[in-house]
């Protein structure tokens, strides 16, 4: 690793001032994706802002039919989490499913949507929900959160503070486990949501990242169950073909997966 200067700021505001401050840092929170790329001298970041223990940045609250998740708390918290699991408990399913015991005891929600690994689960959940990403600066729509491969619509220096959940009516998510790093070759998070609206999101199959499902949502809001999907084609054009599976597999996958979503 390259030589760092370590800041542990003690509010949101601190923080954004230290990244204000020098263009070259980056934000710490779980660490499993910054570390790394550090140690394989793949990121070079002259500070590293550790905002992992900011208190307005952990916890819980779920208000009306909103549940809130703040950006560093850990996904072994939210599986924890009674509020979770009576509002969607689909996501604390998600998080339990997610990496293995070290992943979850340190990762956390907003540190898996800022890096928008093309495999990685909690996109799936935001999308499909139709979460809404609140930062310092501004609140983002799900929908206009992701932009591709690793990319999001944060600027440099922006800071998820939360992740806001409408609380849905219905709501499951099942995934195929690559076996040794238990990233999602295929997982697919369904939703429905208390207006009638479907929504549904693939992760791990698209090369373009988390990405909605149209046909698997127009069958659902027709008949929410498993057998309104087996005549649901989907294409293998843009999804991921590699070592692990081809792109005719990945396609496969999305809809076995959102058949057993459903239950």
């Amino acid at each position: 690793m390259y030589e760092t200067t370590y800041h542990r700021p003690s509010s949101v505001d601190e923080a954004a001032a230290l990244s204000a401050r020098d263009a070259e840092a980056k934000y710490l929170a779980g660490g499993h994706t910054l570390i790394p790329v550090m140690k394989q001298r793949l990121a070079s970041p002259t500070a590293v802002i550790d905002i992992g223990r900011i208190p307005a940045l952990i916890g819980v609250e779920v208000s009306g039919d909103m549940l809130t998740i703040k950006a560093a708390t850990t996904y072994f918290d939210i599986m924890n989490s009674a509020d979770v699991k009576k509002s969607i408990p689909a996501i604390a399913h998600l998080t339990s499913v997610l990496g293995d015991p070290q992943v979850r005891a340190r990762g956390t929600i907003g540190g898996s949507i800022a890096n928008n690994d093309p495999a990685a689960d909690f996109p799936a959940a935001v999308l499909a929900l139709g979460a809404t990403v609140k930062t310092n600066k501004r609140s983002i729509a799900a929908n206009d959160f992701f932009k591709g491969l690793f990319t999001t619509a944060l600027n440099d220096g922006e800071l998820i503070t939360a992740i806001s959940f409408p609380v849905p009516a219905k709501a499951g998510y099942s995934k195929m486990r690559h076996p040794a790093s238990r990233f999602a070759l295929t997982g697919v998070f369904v939703a429905q949501m208390k207006n009638g609206d479907v929504r549904v999101a693939a992760t791990g199959a698209s090369q373009n990242g988390v990405m909605r499902v149209p046909g698997i949502e127009t069958a659902l809001k027709a008949n929410w169950s498993a057998s309104a999907l087996e005549n649901v084609k989907i294409s293998p054009n843009g999804l991921i073909a590699d070592i692990h599976g081809s792109a005719e597999y990945r396609a496969n996958l999305i809809k076995v997966m959102a058949q057993r979503a459903l239950g």
